[in-house]
């Protein structure tokens, strides 16, 4: 046959066959391209594979017979200067603090309270020099009334003469008086509320249906601020109401005026969410071996921290006292809680507090200092790092009481 008459023949072979599809064609024809791109990949990781097998055998090979490959080393799962708990309480990790006496040799927090904190010399009217954003409030007596003492986020003081009355207990501050803003300042006073603006020198009172109240502890807007006396409590509009509604509503009460904080607390075998309806709702139940609590509960996003007189401890044992515990609780399943124990101090210990006990009511939590909480003992404000376990001193307490605020924050 001839070269030439090929091409007749084929055109038709061709007029028998039906006319494909178009699209058809494209779509089959991509397909398989897809799949010559896919076994291209699996047999490029297969070879990269087979290449670090193969060095990895050489290396064992090169040195020594008696060698053994090595497994790759694990990313520690702890930070710097981690301290392994002491055991456990109730399931939960806890670690114990520093003796008594020893506060002043640990490592510094350095904030705006400074190494001692004291009552200033001769601050300025806060009318003259407004306070920004509240790291502290502190009281001042003076003939049977009390001036509040303002420190602000870059360590400078003002005061407020507010001639703020004593109330049942004594001085009208509590840990929870400072908005988490840090604008306002709040104090207890019998029959009513009285709220500082920071900012402007500004006061706001709120008359209330119980002269005896006690504590403070502020909603997370900085709006409403919640105060509490035996068996009463009320949700407060802090400014300008809207002239349609009160601004003081009554709200469900505890026996113990400090419980009553949102948006937890920590109360009665459990963790209790505040609704907006004034009621608490369970978050979360605990299993602790406590006595009392004690001090108001401060809340972060993800924890709920206060302390609590224990019964007796197996696990730290004391021969004078009642262990008293710093419960830093977990409102997410996914973080584990925490727990510090405050123990006794051994008498043969140098330098040590002599006495070695620190006696129910000496401490409390005060709040937070980004992710730790903030622990008052005798004399003294600490940090307690939950994250490596150490405990840090903040400052030297020369006053009877004491509000943190947020402008203590790095």
């Amino acid at each position: 046959m001839r070269r030439e008459e090929i091409q007749p023949l084929l055109y038709n072979a061709a007029d028998l066959l039906p006319e494909p599809d178009l699209a058809d064609a494209a779509w089959a024809e991509g397909l398989a391209t897809r799949r010559r791109r896919r076994r291209s990949v699996l047999i490029g990781l297969l070879a990269v594979l087979l290449v670090a097998a193969a060095a990895g055998i050489g290396a064992g090979v090169s040195g020594s017979r008696s060698s053994e490959l090595v497994p790759p080393p694990t990313t520690p799962t702890h930070p710097p200067g981690y301290v392994s708990p002491s055991g456990q309480i109730a399931g939960i990790d806890f670690w114990i603090a520093p003796p008594a006496g020893s506060e002043r040799f640990l490592d510094r927090v350095y904030t705006p309270l400074g190494d001692r904190l004291n009552l200033p010399d001769d601050p300025e009217p806060l009318s003259e020099h407004p306070i920004e954003n509240l790291a502290a409030v502190v009281l001042e007596e003076r003939n049977g009334r009390y001036d509040a003492l303002l420190l602000g986020s870059d360590a400078s003081w003002a005061r407020s003469d507010l001639q703020l009355q004593p109330i049942r207990i004594g001085s009208p501050l509590s840990s929870g008086a400072i908005s988490p803003d840090g604008r306002f300042a709040a104090f207890p006073q019998p029959g009513e509320l009285v709220v500082l603006d920071a900012t402007t020198s500004e006061v706001f009172r709120y008359p209330l249906p119980s002269r005896d109240v006690s504590s403070v502890s502020w909603l997370p807007n900085a709006a409403r601020v919640l105060v509490s006396g035996p068996g009463v409590a009320y949700r407060v509009l802090v400014g300008e109401s809207d002239g349609d509604r009160d601004p003081v509503i009554p709200i469900t009460a505890a026996a113990n005026p400090a419980s009553v904080t949102a948006p937890y607390r920590i109360d009665s075998g459990a963790v209790l969410r505040y609704m907006v309806t004034g009621r608490w709702a369970l978050d979360s139940q605990l299993q602790l071996p406590v006595r009392t609590w004690v001090g108001q509960t401060f809340s972060t996003y993800t924890m709920a921290a206060r302390l609590f007189v224990s019964d007796d401890l197996q696990q730290v044992p004391t021969k004078r006292s009642q262990p008293q515990v710093v419960a830093a609780i977990s409102t997410l399943r996914a973080v584990p809680s925490h727990l510090l124990v405050l123990g006794e101090t051994d008498r043969s210990t140098p330098a040590m507090d002599p006495q070695g006990v620190r006696e129910p009511g000496c401490c409390a939590v005060l709040g937070w200092y980004g992710d730790r909480p903030l622990i008052q003992v005798s004399g003294w404000v600490l940090a307690w790092d939950i994250d490596t376990g150490q405990v840090q001193r903040v400052t030297e307490l020369d006053v009877d009481a004491v509000a943190l605020g947020p402008g203590l924050q790095p």
